[in-house]
């Protein structure tokens, strides 16, 4: 029961990681020093995704829920369980490019208007 729970908390933080990747860059309009975490956490994400890799919570989650007898899943966590809810069918290498491509952009339009914002004095 407990290696179930230890699993279900890492499909809580990649879920919360992957969120935050995407849109963390309006919790650096509030608080300039969210910069600091949001920058390698979307630089990771974008690199993940270009690259195919794994991200390492999904082998641990996968790990976990071995030890706990459970059904363990062989794809990323991205592909198990955020892509069923976007699309029905299973991923592809130019939908992985897609989504890495989504998380730049959106972080690079968001940094560019603080960044224009703060050379008006805006700041």
């Amino acid at each position: 029961m407990s290696y179930r729970i230890a699993a279900d908390m890492i499909v809580v933080l990649h879920f919360a990681f992957v969120v935050f990747t995407v849109l963390g860059g309006l919790l650096v309009l509030k608080r300039r020093r969210w910069v600091w975490l949001h920058v390698p956490a979307f630089i990771w994400a974008a690199l993940v995704m270009f690259t195919g890799w794994i991200c390492p919570l999904t082998p641990l989650e996968i790990w976990l829920r071995q030890q706990g007898d459970e059904a363990a899943y062989h794809t990323s966590f991205i592909e198990h369980y955020i892509l069923p809810l976007l699309y029905p069918a299973e991923p592809t290498r130019e939908l992985q490019v897609f989504l890495g491509m989504l998380v730049l952009v959106i972080n690079l339009a968001i940094y560019g208007w603080l960044w224009r914002k703060r050379r008006r004095g805006g700041n």
